[in-house]
């Protein structure tokens, strides 16, 4: 993966549905911020990732990681969950990978082409309309529900249901 730990789908392109700005939910108004990641960065999709466990390693990542959740933990560096933490932690360590590894939109974009699925190696339900709920955007359920098993206890118990 040419020397970077984590080979994912690149979210930076503005003319795309999945587009997220990385200034959006990293707060380059904090010095600390501002001098260690460039506010045009790349960000990518977390949902389906390739990693390089030895380079991860060889680059002590796991400690800037702790490292980063500490600071951001004493001042406000990002906002909305994980995602942040993880940019700034494999921020310059991402390698961009074909978009058909991973096809995103399935939970928010009713207009994901049938074709652009069928060839993913992995299909993404992000956003708020998950397969799951009623909300869903019922022309992507048949994907997931195919490898659903829907009479197993856990899932009766959570009331989902075909």
């Amino acid at each position: 993966m040419k020397g970077k730990v984590i080979g994912a789908i690149e979210t930076c392109h503005e003319d795309e549905s999945s587009f997220r700005r990385i200034d959006t939910f990293v707060n380059f108004s904090d010095p600390f911020v501002a001098k260690n990641f460039d506010i045009n960065a790349c960000t990518w999709a977390f949902g389906m990732n390739l990693i390089d466990l030895r380079q991860w390693r060889r680059k002590n990542l796991t400690s800037l990681y702790q490292k980063y959740l500490q600071l951001g933990s004493e001042r406000p560096l990002w906002m909305a969950g994980s995602l942040p933490l993880g940019w700034v932690t494999f921020y310059n360590q991402t390698v961009a990978l074909d978009r058909r590894w991973h096809i995103l939109g399935l939970g928010y974009d009713s207009e994901v082409a049938r074709a652009d699925i069928e060839r993913a190696a992995v299909i993404h339900y992000d956003g708020i309309m998950k397969p799951w709920l009623d909300i869903a955007i019922g022309r992507y359920k048949g994907y997931w529900n195919k490898y659903v098993k829907y009479e197993h206890p856990y899932l009766q118990q959570c009331n989902i249901h075909e």
